[in-house]
């Protein structure tokens, strides 16, 4: 059988739920190599053990004892290819570890490796790109606004039209994950600092028209028939709360509930969105969609082909309810994986 790396962490803002995925994934694979890619660039081999033992993933980084093995990720990648059958298993999120970098040089080095592709990674990764994609296919999206924070007068004047007539507006950066950088804004005075947040970011931002509904989430796997919806997740909102990293990793002012809470016909739209999008984006494996269900129907968000595999995830809480186990996902992905 071909040896499976763990690759986890990275030089990106997600890597701690990276850390946190590595930890629920690797026991399950039996003898599978961890290999912590450090934000610095450096790849370090650490144990199942060591990674075990790190407490509050989400909220501490992790900080590997060994000194690195590889300098840098693409030295990795050319020893682990030169091994002839390696498996990279994914555990990774956000950045050049979802936006197709990775993906490429994967490729580049002809090593298998879970999860979508070069282009679909780059696609979904964009949000205003894939909105246009699954607009394209026949999925509704809200009205949107593209922003740049640096160009501070346009991009007000942009976001204050969509919020006069929308009345509430979501911000969110163009390309990340895990709810980061996520603003909710229902005036002129909290949009203000909403932008200027966005602009010392520096970087692009999607203004969205807040849409009334049902916030669901739906897992999307691969198998042998094509990709098939999982049971939906619903997130419940508190009052004044939003979900943001906070609110989505830490249990804070949000619930979220699978099976979601919601009218069969409801479940069934939000999860043909999810199988749309997934085939429309080109994605590979598994991804993962969250739309807003108002009285119209799914309103299409994002997509997310790396979507977290932590213990409280939403992808394993829908694979459980399923009745799948997370040993025998894993299995599938890595086959998958390999014949590709």
């Amino acid at each position: 059988m071909a040896p499976v790396i763990v690759l986890f962490g990275g030089p990106t803002r997600e890597r701690l739920v990276s850390v946190a995925s590595a930890q629920h994934v690797a026991p399950l694979l039996g003898g599978a190599r961890c290999c912590f890619w450090r934000p610095d660039g450096a790849v370090v081999e650490t144990t199942v053990d060591e990674l075990a033992a790190h407490e509050r993933p989400f909220e501490r980084e992790f900080a590997p004892r060994a000194a690195p093995a590889w300098p840098a990720v693409d030295a990795a990648l050319a020893d682990w290819a030169r091994e002839g059958d390696a498996v990279v298993l994914l555990a990774l999120h956000g950045g050049a570890a979802e936006d197709g970098t990775l993906q490429a040089r994967l490729e580049a080095h002809g090593l298998a490796y879970t999860g979508s592709g070069p282009q679909a990674s780059a696609d979904a990764f964009d949000k205003a790109r894939a909105r246009a994609i699954a607009r394209r296919h026949g999925l509704r999206v809200a009205e949107a606004a593209l922003l740049d924070p640096a160009d501070g007068d346009a991009a007000r004047a942009g976001a204050r039209a969509l919020l006069a007539d929308a009345g509430r507006v979501v911000l969110k950066p163009v390309a990340d994950g895990s709810s980061l950088g996520l603003h909710v804004v229902s005036g002129e005075a909290g949009l203000d600092a909403a932008l200027d947040a966005a602009r010392a970011e520096g970087v692009p931002y999607l203004a969205e028209a807040f849409v009334e509904g049902v916030e669901l989430t739906v897992g999307v796997v691969d198998d042998g028939d094509g990709p098939r919806a999982l049971p939906c997740s619903e997130v419940r909102i508190e009052a004044a709360a939003s979900f943001d990293y906070a609110a989505k990793y830490l249990g804070r002012g949000v619930r979220e509930i699978t099976p979601a809470e919601v009218a069969p016909e409801v479940a069934a739209e939000a999860q043909r969105a999810a199988v749309v999008a997934h085939r429309a984006l080109g994605c590979f494996g598994y991804s993962r969609t969250d739309v807003i269900a108002d009285a119209k129907g799914p309103v299409y968000l994002e997509t997310n082909t790396l979507p977290g595999l932590t213990r409280a995830s939403f992808l394993p809480q829908q694979l459980a309810a399923a009745g799948i186990p997370m040993r025998a996902f894993l299995a599938s992905q890595l086959t998958l994986a390999r014949r590709r």
